[in-house]
């Protein structure tokens, strides 16, 4: 692309005939209101694009399972077990995670920030991408980043009406829940464990983060 070809697009699109507040005021317009891209195409009902997360998921090595709510504390206690782990989790405060503690039933619950010496953690995503079974975590006091990323075992709860089609939809998300200039400190897109293959072209997991993720699918 020549630099004669970049300028007579540019001049392309100014129109001398506008003035200044104007064009100004089309900025804007164009800022409040962006335009979507192509994307790809995806199943249209819930069920099917949940199918398609959860297919998603297990590519990605993570595992997964549906559940009700109410039934949170018992999946990860059965996780724990299932993986000879202590029964403890560190988590944050998110109030989507009250039900956890609610029904613990004999599982230690740690709050806050990891220190790098919990063996498991449990978050809670502001949603999961369709497109490759990719989780959407927002840091803050509800969720940590520590806790994605520090534990050797992630185990990240997500709603069924949380999914999503595209990577767009989670920055819609984002706007609509911080409002329009504001964003979380950390936005997280987490897709399946930690991996690395720079050594030998090795796949190794756990590489930089958790050696394993798994996922908690709640219906609402």
């Amino acid at each position: 692309m020549t630099r004669a070809f970049i300028l007579n697009k540019l001049k392309s699109q100014i129109n001398p005939q506008l003035s200044d507040k104007k064009r100004r005021a089309a900025v804007a317009e164009r800022l409040a209101t962006p335009p979507t891209g192509v994307l790809p195409a995806l199943p249209a009902t819930r069920i099917k694009r949940v199918n398609r997360f959860i297919e998603k998921v297990l590519v990605s090595q993570a595992s997964i399972e549906q559940i009700s709510r109410r039934n949170a504390a018992k999946a990860i206690s059965e996780f724990l077990r299932a993986h000879n782990l202590p029964g403890e989790v560190r988590m944050g405060d998110d109030e989507r995670l009250e039900i956890v503690r609610a029904n613990a039933n004999g599982l230690a619950i740690k709050d806050g920030r990891s220190d790098g010496l919990d063996l498991a953690s449990v978050s809670h995503a502001e949603a999961g991408v369709v497109e490759t079974g990719t989780l959407a975590l927002f840091s803050g006091k509800a969720n940590p980043t520590t806790l994605n990323f520090l534990p050797e075992n992630h185990i990240v709860m997500v709603r069924e009406s949380d999914i999503v089609a595209h990577y767009e939809e989670v920055f819609a998300i984002t706007r609509e829940r911080y409002g329009a200039g504001n964003m979380p400190r950390t936005v997280n897109f987490i897709t399946g464990p930690s991996r690395s293959a720079d050594i030998e072209q090795t796949l190794l997991l756990g590489a930089h983060g958790p050696v394993r993720l798994h996922v908690l699918l709640t219906r609402d």
